[in-house]
């Protein structure tokens, strides 16, 4: 039988993520996907305490300051379109109130630095090796003496001709991710890092310069994870690009991986990467997460009232069985029965 299409074979990882384990993940919107089916599985994580970041420089960055704690300070804003941002974080963290702004992003920081603190695992989705540093003349936007850098997060619509946007060599990344390699490990020295490329294709910087960012990306990557122990490669974007290859699996904008292509990255990430003794959960979960989207045709109804009772039991089981995981939100949806 002739076979259409060449399927990724993935090596199960020497140490596997369980269910006591502290996720700790961050990086380009692909890393939402992933956090997700982990959050959706029970699995205690925190995701993206910056916003989505793209770019190596940005997300170590990030990362460093949740190791420092550090707290930001008004001066480290700018106003702009009718609100306070900041050069560090996705705009979800703007507002048009700077104290608002700033307590949002203090609170966040703290959160990160006990959460990372407590973490076994680090997931980090690199999705461009391209950067945008400010070249323009200090301004009231300029970007900050408190900054070691000049690079930025998010540009927040600021126009492009106040930036300079180039491609990190590989040197630059692999001294990146090495010195926040270095800091991790002081701050915690047991954590364990999975690096993955986003699939995500970066169409704005044209098709050519997309492949030169990922291969940037990816080189960096295996030199971490064939340099140290307890690092670790999962292949997605080797997983969408070159096992399923084909535009059918995107999105209408035909840059974004579908439902069904995060699926299947789901899929594989769960047989290479989670110790086997959370399937039983995990399918135990998969039924319920169901149960949460029915919507009763009738739910004052004696059928429906059955149902939910009859997944609270189940629910009440399972936190039995596992009682360090929340099944709070489960408890209180089906106690309404």
């Amino acid at each position: 039988m002739t076979n259409f299409r060449l399927a990724l074979e993935i090596p199960s990882f020497s140490k596997k993520v369980h269910l006591r384990d502290k996720l700790f993940l961050l990086g380009s919107c692909f890393t939402e996907h992933i956090s997700k089916q982990l959050s959706a599985n029970k699995f205690a994580l925190l995701e993206n305490p910056h916003g989505i970041l793209f770019n190596p420089m940005s997300i170590a960055s990030s990362m460093i300051s949740y190791i420092e704690k550090r707290t930001y300070q008004s001066e480290d804003l700018f106003y702009f379109n009718e609100l306070w941002n900041s050069w560090d974080h996705h705009s979800r963290f703007s507002h048009p109130d700077q104290q608002t702004a700033l307590q949002q992003i203090n609170n966040s920081q703290e959160a990160a630095h006990t959460f990372l603190q407590q973490s076994s695992w680090l997931i980090i989705t690199l999705g461009s090796a391209f950067v945008y540093e400010w070249t323009a003349a200090p301004s009231p936007l300029y970007p900050g003496k408190n900054r070691d850098t000049n690079i930025v997060a998010n540009c927040h619509r600021v126009p492009a001709d106040r930036f300079r946007k180039r491609l990190l060599a590989a040197e630059e990344v692999f001294a990146i991710l090495d010195n926040l390699r270095y800091r991790l490990m002081l701050f915690n020295p047991d954590i364990k890092i999975i690096y993955t490329i986003s699939p995500v294709r970066h169409i704005r910087d044209g098709l050519i310069e997309n492949n030169k960012s990922k291969s940037v990306l990816i080189r960096s990557v295996h030199h971490m994870v064939e340099k140290f122990e307890n690092h670790f490669y999962f292949p997605s974007y080797e997983l969408v690009v070159d096992d399923l290859r084909d535009y059918r699996f995107y999105a209408e904008d035909m840059v974004h991986p579908n439902y069904l292509a995060t699926q299947y990255v789901w899929e594989k990430f769960a047989v290479s990467c989670i110790d086997p003794s959370c399937y039983a959960l995990m399918k135990e979960m998969e039924k319920i997460n169901l149960a949460l989207k029915h919507r009763a045709f009738n739910p004052g109804s004696q059928a429906h009232r059955q149902f939910l009772n009859s997944y609270l039991s189940k629910t009440k089981t399972l936190q039995q069985q596992y009682p360090y995981l929340d099944f709070s939100k489960e408890l209180q949806y089906f106690g309404k029965g």
